[in-house]
Parts: structure tokens; sequence; C-alpha cells
């Protein structure tokens, strides 16, 4: 899905400076022809902004999705009088909506290792910490620091596992070589450790909530 986005992003053609200043001054009268033109060339900015999280691609395409609700706020706010490229105006709103999705979404399950969120694993690597209170950071080097003890209890082939796909990056097709197991075998060793992982962490979790 990722990749088919990226090939129509190809398609979107770069406006010069003389077309967007011209199109800016049609957008800023009303015209909607003008302001659907100028959104559209801007839709790689909200691309390249996801990216930078280095976040699996179902994320990154939510991502995607939030990046283009802030690009249209901005566009609305946007005054192209005051001779700040668009660009740096927009970018801000659009990292700003991506943050605050991840934020919302993952507040309360950084660290649940289900297959549909295990990327909270890296969520606070994603996010910048600079955005973050002490006290947020504080809490996030202390659950971070649980997931790598429930890892490290886990049997040799399921850590092997988890920390090859959420935190090195493998494919399973590579795994399975590394340790000499089929693919399939890899995602129940994956299924596994999740399930091992999840039991470790729960009852640490309903006291870190509370």
């Amino acid at each position: 899905m990722l990749r088919q986005y990226l090939e129509e992003l190809k398609k979107i053609r770069t406006l010069s400076p003389e077309e967007e200043k011209a199109l800016w001054e049609q957008a800023a009268g009303g015209c909607e022809i003008a302001h659907t033109r100028l959104v559209s060339a801007y839709q790689p900015l909200v691309f390249k902004t996801a990216v930078q999280f280095r976040l699996p691609e179902e994320i990154t395409m939510e991502l995607i999705q939030e990046g283009m609700i802030g690009l249209l706020e901005a566009s609305e706010n946007y005054d192209y009088t005051k001779g700040v490229a668009f660009s740096l105006f927009a970018v801000h709103r659009i990292r700003g909506r991506m943050c605050d999705f991840l934020k919302r979404e993952f507040s309360q399950t950084a660290v649940s290792l289900d297959k549909e969120c295990a990327e909270g694993w890296r969520l606070g690597e994603a996010i910048p910490v600079a955005q973050l209170l002490p006290e947020e950071v504080a809490e996030r080097h202390a659950v971070a620091e649980r997931v790598s003890r429930a890892v490290d209890r886990l049997p040799q082939k399921e850590k092997q596992v988890l920390q090859g796909i959420f935190l090195e990056n493998k494919t399973p097709s590579a795994l399975a070589e590394d340790i000499h197991v089929t693919t399939n075998h890899v995602y129940r060793l994956e299924k596994q450790g999740v399930r091992r992982v999840r039991g470790m962490l729960s009852r640490f979790m309903s006291e870190f909530r509370k």
C-alpha cells in the first residue's frame, strides 16, 4: 500500500515559484480549484514527514492521513503575503498532527505487544523527546526497561524473533534463515513471544497506570 502511494506521489509535478504564487493569490480569492492544486502539490511533504518516524507501513499510512489533515489546516491558515515558504509553515502543523495521533493512540498501549500495536516498542524513539515532559521521559524509560527484562526471559528463539522483527527491522524470511526454521514458524514464535511478554507485563502495567 505504501509503495503504491509513493508511485502516485511521483506523478505529482512540482510547482514553479511563479505558479505557486499565482495559485495562492487565486486561493486567497476563494478559488477552490487553486486551493486543491496547492494541497495536492504538497502531498509529498506529508509523505516525507511520515517516513521520518520510521514506523511500520500500516501506522505510516495512518500518519499520512493525519498529516493530510495538518496540511489542509496549514493551507487554510497560510498567508502568502508574509513571505514565509509554505513548506516551512506547514511542516510544523503536519508533524504536530502526527505526534498527537501517536500519543493519542499509544499513550495507554505503548508496550502492548499485540501484532496490531507491537510498534509501540519504538514509539518513544519515533516521537521527538523534546516534546515530552521530563516525567513522561522517565515513564518511558521505566517501561522500556521492563520490556527489555521481559524479552530477556523468553526462550532463545522467541527472543531472537521479537528482537529481530521489532528492534532490528528484519523480515520474517531473513529471520527464518538466521535461526534455521520456516517463515511460518517465525510467525508462530512471534505470537508465542508476544503472549509471554504481555503476561509478564500485565501486572506492571496495571500498577503503572494507577
